[in-house]
């Protein structure tokens, strides 16, 4: 059986159709729900006078150890810092230089850092053995026990906040902030930071007062914030969300898209399938015909011989 070039076009044009027209078309991956009750916290960088309030009581809440520079000295400010296993939250500091009244002098924005309890969180889709979990209220909670420290969860999070002991030899653990969930949860209280703050930059509740209370401070100050909520859709949203009057990336808040990274994975994943899908049925199909087209040569040639005198 000889095919053409015209006749293998037209074959695997077919194919090509009988792929496509079986596959349902792309959605756009879209992560878990919201939930109306989901709580979060919402810092306004505006307010912040630096004064580490929230580190303090941070620390002693969770028993963590003295850090090496006091919460009193400021001179902790002339390096920027991340979270780690000693420290679950920090404030840093972003200078500007600001022009007003004939003059030039430099204004400073205080901004916290800690884990942002992301709504459809990429360490908790890194982790093959489910030590990372959302709660339905909103936390990213974890479960040592759980834990193999593979440390997936610190390459997948867009906001590098897990942080591994590496200095613990027999039972290390992934360390980060908690959003103090078990006190919330037994005592109805508030997160440690958010208790403590003095000028009211943390204030905490349901995501969506929240969101209601930062679009209120937005309408009535306009020349005082940005017109946007950083986490109210970055990385397919946040539990932590900030109102700044200085573009996000100046004060250590990475741009990020609006899809949630595990969905950004599956997209990646659908596409992949769905590219390779029609070449691996052309060749299945090409194969089919080379040893349909073999056998039956191999039939007529002992034909052939069959007929020999």
């Amino acid at each position: 059986m000889k095919i053409n070039r015209r006749q293998f076009l037209g074959l695997t044009g077919t194919a090509a159709g009988t792929v496509l027209a079986g596959m349902p078309e792309r959605t756009k991956a879209a992560g878990p729900p919201i939930s109306p009750d989901a709580v979060g916290c919402l810092v306004d960088t505006t307010l912040c006078i630096g004064c580490r309030k929230c580190e303090q009581a941070c620390n002693k809440r969770h028993n963590l150890p003295e850090p090496d520079i006091p919460f009193e000295d400021l001179s902790v400010f002339e390096n920027k810092r991340r979270p780690d296993e000693k420290s679950y939250t920090v404030v840093n500091r972003y200078q500007q230089q600001s022009r007003a009244f004939g003059g030039s002098s430099e204004k400073a924005t205080y901004v916290k850092f800690q884990c942002m309890h992301c709504t459809d969180p990429a360490c908790v889709s890194a982790c093959i053995v489910g030590a990372l979990s959302k709660q339905p209220g909103g936390p990213v909670i974890y479960d040592p026990k759980k834990c193999i420290g593979c440390r997936y969860c610190m390459v997948a999070c867009p906001f590098e906040i897990p942080a591994f002991e590496y200095n613990i030899a027999l039972d290390p653990e992934i360390r980060k902030c908690t959003f103090c969930f078990e006190y919330i949860k037994k005592a109805g209280g508030l997160p440690a930071c958010a208790q403590i703050c003095p000028t009211e930059t943390i204030i905490f509740g349901k995501r969506s007062d929240l969101l209601k209370t930062a679009r209120w401070k937005i309408r009535s100050n306009p020349g005082k914030y940005l017109d946007h909520i950083y986490g109210e859709h970055e990385a397919g949203g946040t539990s932590w969300m900030y109102l700044t009057a200085r573009p996000f990336e100046e004060i250590g808040l990475p741009k990020l898209g609006i899809n949630a990274p595990p969905r950004l994975t599956e997209s990646i994943q659908h596409a992949l399938f769905q590219f390779f899908a029609i070449p691996l049925v052309l060749f299945g199909l090409l194969g089919a015909l080379m040893w349909k087209t073999g056998r039956k040569r191999e039939t007529q040639v002992n034909e052939e011989k069959g007929r020999e005198p």
